[in-house]
């Protein structure tokens, strides 16, 4: 697989877009020249907002006491008229009724749908479990293709209709990079080696839950992909990634293959994307689909319960690797639901990715 290798910086801040840099990388490197011009637009501003948030990552960030109505989502959408202006001009509140624009009401959705699932399931109180307003930038730039949660709010570009749709699409995006948020208010994993991956796969678990929560989907409905209905027509793929099988998600001419793990032995090593975060977030992201599965039902309740304490519980170690993850995996599921089915399925699971809990 080939690569750009670029030198990780050890201070490189956490700034999380849903298309990972190995993608643009590849689209920067297109005969097309309008591709490549606006492939190379978004890799710049990418790099800039990084750098922007240096401080913000340093710091962690630590919930305030919980706000008056923190039990009800507080949404508010914007509109950045295709510059890179923020927040932008407001367009919607929680109380207005529906938009004529559809990137407003599935923006106003996705933020919607996020807060329920770790409200209702998890008794989590948005992002910072204080009641933390949501609010969310749609037409962000020109033909910008990526999304992000930028420590304040979501992001949305339109993409380029070519090879990414409107990226307020996928309500996992949504869920993935409000997911962030929420790992900066509790775990604050680095964003680097295992415990970047680590943090990417979250995103990954949570946002697949938030769509399959939304869907009323068990562990078998479920499609296991990220991404689904954001890759434009002309695309050879389904989604940007996929946790019942990585490394399948897409095989393209343009945007390449596909280049995940499912297993420790197939661990990439590379300098791009912060050591890979991207790439081997796909190893423990196929822990979960396997711990999932097998225990069957609604993945958001045992397996996803498991994650949550976790994440949330406070001895996940900044700089985790997958096998202490793994093993506060089981930890947490014993301490939740004894040795039973839960313990089995998570021994099992990451057994099957070849990752051994410490």
């Amino acid at each position: 697989m080939d690569l750009i290798k670029k030198p990780v910086t050890p201070a490189t801040p956490v700034f999380c877009t849903i298309v990972p840099p190995h993608i643009l990388n590849k689209l920067a490197e297109s005969d097309d020249a309008d591709r490549q011009e606006r492939t190379q637009r978004t890799l710049e501003h990418d790099h800039v907002q990084r750098t922007r948030r240096l401080g913000v990552v340093a710091r962690g960030l630590t919930p305030p006491e919980p706000s008056a109505g923190a039990d009800k989502p507080n949404r508010t959408i914007y509109d950045a008229g295709h510059t890179e202006n923020l927040p932008g001009k407001k367009v919607h509140a929680e109380s207005a009724p529906a938009s004529k624009d559809a990137s407003v009401n599935r923006a106003h959705a996705g933020l919607g749908a996020t807060f329920e699932l770790y409200l209702k399931v998890y008794g989590r109180r948005s992002i910072d479990n204080a009641g933390l307003p949501l609010d969310a930038t749609v037409h962000y730039g020109e033909k910008y293709d990526n999304a992000f949660w930028d420590g304040e709010r979501m992001v949305f570009g339109d993409g380029d209709n070519d090879l990414f749709l409107d990226f307020t699409i996928p309500v996992d995006v949504i869920g993935h990079e409000l997911t962030h948020g929420v790992t900066q208010y509790t775990a604050n994993l680095d964003y680097s080696g295992q415990s970047g991956a680590l943090n990417e796969s979250v995103s990954d678990v949570f946002g697949a839950l938030i769509k399959q929560y939304a869907l009323g989907q068990n562990t078998e409905e479920a499609d296991w992909l990220i991404g689904k209905g954001l890759l434009g027509p002309n695309v050879t793929g389904e989604a940007l990634r996929s946790m019942k099988a990585p490394g399948t998600a897409y095989d393209d001419d343009v945007l390449g293959k596909d280049p995940q793990p499912a297993r420790m032995k197939d661990f990439v090593e590379t300098e791009e994307d912060n050591g890979g975060v991207h790439i081997n977030s796909g190893i423990p992201n196929h822990a979960f689909y396997l711990a999932a599965t097998a225990l069957g039902g609604n993945a958001w309740e045992r397996a996803g319960q498991v994650w949550y304490d976790v994440l949330t519980g406070g001895k996940l170690a900044k700089d985790a690797t997958f096998a202490d993850f793994a093993a506060l995996t089981i930890k947490a599921a014993s301490a939740r639901y004894g040795a039973g089915d839960e313990h089995e399925a998570l021994v099992k699971a990451w057994s099957q990715v070849g990752v051994t809990g410490k």
